[in-house]
């Protein structure tokens, strides 16, 4: 066999390998989508059982973005119940969420990240969080001191160092449990 036809068979030979790899990470890409599909999927059916033994009427919404599984219940402002669902402060949106994750779980032996949503609950927190780290920042630039915020969720917190980080500072978790916050810092 000559130099050239060894050469172009090994370049045959990564090519092919490269092709194999783009499939191998396109398909890992299917399935993590379609998993969480099936995700939303069980989600809903667990959910929708919970809004009919509640007599609570909803419409489900599931959205797959982002790595995660997002699940919106919503209502015509006429209908009641929903409100109960998201309680003081979203306890009780918490506590939901956390029983749909363990239903997932039940279902399909897969851990989920999946976020709940009622009435457009979170994505209101959302901007007050928003807001809650736009104002620690100003205080930490203006200072030059730490502040600590309000324990919050593990999901909330994320939103928070999120917000933090794109606002040029520092932000780190402290605490245990239901007090775990934010100290928010210029270095």
């Amino acid at each position: 066999m000559s130099a050239e036809s060894t050469e172009h068979a090994l370049s045959e030979e990564i090519e092919d390998q490269d092709a194999s790899v783009n499939q191998d990470a396109s398909a890992a890409k299917v399935s993590a989508v379609s998993r969480l599909e099936e995700e939303g999927d069980v989600a809903a059916d667990y959910l929708e059982e919970l809004l009919d033994i509640a007599d609570i009427d909803g419409d489900i919404d599931i959205e797959v973005r982002n790595g995660r599984t997002y699940i919106s219940i919503v209502a015509d402002e006429e209908a009641e119940g929903l409100e109960g669902l998201v309680g003081e402060d979203g306890e009780v949106l918490e506590a939901l969420q956390e029983l749909t994750r363990l239903a997932v779980l039940s279902a399909t032996e897969n851990r989920s990240r999946l976020v709940l949503d009622i009435n457009g609950y979170r994505q209101e927190r959302t901007g007050h969080l928003q807001k809650i780290a736009e104002d620690a920042a100003a205080s930490v630039k203006e200072t030059g001191k730490s502040v600590a915020l309000e324990p919050m969720s593990a999901y909330e917190r994320k939103i928070v160092h999120d917000a933090i980080a794109d606002l040029g500072l520092v932000s780190e978790s402290e605490g245990e449990g239901a007090g775990r916050h934010i100290v928010v810092s210029a270095d």
